[in-house]
């Protein structure tokens, strides 16, 4: 059913800055990979019945049935629209693990269609059903554009297909919803003069509220002896942090939760903490090996929710913020280092409280989309990372999942992995994912900086080890 009137809905300024960042060797999607293990008797679906499993669950998965009209001329942000020419074909497609179908061979796939930038023409996301693989196992590997969503509404999509039991029944048939007509240029015109008139009525208030918290955060400085990093002022050089190729490099592997929640509960530090020791100590080792660890600690990136804890689900858009904290690369002691993170991170925590996680969210939403996107191709192009300090060295992520095992058509997922971008002089991203008792880590890179990413993964264990090892040590 068409509906001949355009239900339009405008692109936060956060959901459409991720639109404009994104260049021919910068791609804006976030990664998806999810390990399924075959229960007895479970027979592989063929395509068609994956076709129309999925087609019978995008009533659940609203913004998968959306795409990007751009409004003239660059005058606002674009908005989306219920696609009127959605084609569940061109979204979900197969492809074959090469033998042997191990993890290592799964990853070189996953970096490969990862290389590969999404079609603006269409709704922001591909599924790939990769068989192959050993022991039967199946993976399914979506990529999502971040202007689609942030890891938390990820989360919530995620658990609108999946179930708690492989007995659940299928789910209710939706063969057709609404979809809408392309709006015209003078409704697309007409609507965002309207949507620059409110926002010019809340700048004031915006600029009152942004100068008192900015007044609160500078007291709090004065006052604190603990300093967090300086965005590019104290990020040094590494080998990651240069202008980006298209082509990416993969990697996962899972650490066990439980060793982490004992020594979060054994130091008083948080999960989040460890996790940050764990990829300093692993970077670290990675870069003393090869002559390359800087005299100065990495500066970590971390997104940070601002959802507050009684908002309803939410399953698109982007509500986040991130905190720069230090990962002490600069120590050689294990619980030092993450002592030195712990306090470092309460601090930029604190710091993003005064600021307020809503602040740069309200001001991107009068980011110019032209002259935004121009500066970005043009940074690209140049390869202006080559010659600058990074604004951060790396970007590390841990989002909360499932705690209970899930299944979807009688299938028990195994693993869930996820990765967000990494951005020109940034080429690195850690994204930590928990499920059941591990979490499951997944790791990006640019392929010519960091061709053998997995070292890097099989670090994280050794730097486990090694903080594990220290904190049972005695005094």
């Amino acid at each position: 059913m068409r509906r001949d009137t355009p239900r339009v809905e405008r692109l936060s300024g956060m959901d459409a800055g991720f639109l404009y960042m994104e260049t021919p060797t910068l791609h804006m999607h976030t990664l998806k990979l999810a390990v399924f293990e075959p229960m007895p008797g479970w027979e592989a679906p063929s395509t068609e019945a994956l076709l129309q499993g999925i087609m019978h669950r995008l009533h659940q998965l609203p913004p998968l049935r959306r795409r990007l009209v751009e409004t003239p001329l660059g005058f606002h942000h674009p908005v989306w629209i219920e696609d009127p020419d959605f084609d569940i074909e061109y979204h979900v497609r197969r492809a074959t693990v090469p033998v042997p179908g191990s993890g290592r061979e799964l990853d070189d796939k996953v970096a490969r269609l990862a290389s590969r930038p999404l079609d603006r023409r269409r709704p922001l996301w591909e599924l790939y059903i990769l068989d192959g693989l050993e022991q039967g196992r199946l993976a399914a590997l979506v990529k999502v554009h971040h202007a689609v969503a942030d890891g938390v509404a990820a989360a919530a999509l995620l658990e609108n297909v999946l179930s708690v039991t492989p007995e659940e029944p299928d789910p209710e048939r939706v063969e057709h919803w609404p979809v809408d007509a392309v709006p015209g240029t003078a409704a697309l015109l007409r609507d965002a003069v309207g949507d620059h008139l409110g926002q010019v009525r809340r700048l004031p208030r915006l600029v009152r509220r942004t100068s008192r918290n900015v007044g609160a955060l500078r007291r709090h400085r004065r006052e604190t002896e603990v300093s967090t990093p300086l965005p590019m002022i104290d990020c040094p050089r590494t080998l990651f942090n240069a202008a980006l190729t298209p082509h990416r490099s993969f990697a996962t592997t899972s650490l066990p939760l439980d060793e982490v929640r004992a020594l979060k509960a054994a130091r008083g530090v948080t999960v989040n903490d460890v996790v940050l020791a764990v990829v300093g100590g692993a970077l670290r080792r990675y870069l003393a090996a090869r002559g390359e660890l800087p005299d100065r600690a990495l500066v970590a990136g971390v997104p940070v929710s601002a959802d507050d804890a009684a908002d309803i689900v939410r399953l698109a858009g982007n509500r986040v913020s991130n905190l720069f904290t230090s990962l002490a690369t600069d120590l050689d002691d294990p619980l030092a280092r993450l002592e030195t993170i712990h306090r470092v991170t309460t601090e930029a925590k604190e710091a993003q409280r005064l600021l307020g996680p809503d602040t740069l969210a309200d001001w991107v939403q009068y980011t110019p989309p032209l002259a935004y996107s121009w500066v970005v191709r043009q940074y690209s192009r140049h390869r202006v990372a080559d010659h600058l300090r990074p604004p951060i060295n790396l970007v590390v992520s841990n989002v909360a999942g499932p705690r209970t095992p899930l299944f979807v058509d009688g299938v028990r997922l195994r693993n869930i992995y996820s990765v967000g971008p990494i951005l020109e002089g940034v080429g690195l991203n850690i994204t930590v994912w928990s499920y059941l008792d591990h979490l499951d880590v997944g790791v990006l890179a640019c392929r010519e900086h960091v061709p053998d990413v997995h070292l890097i993964a099989e670090g994280l264990h050794e730097a486990l080890r090694e903080l594990t090892e220290s904190a049972q040590a005695p005094v």
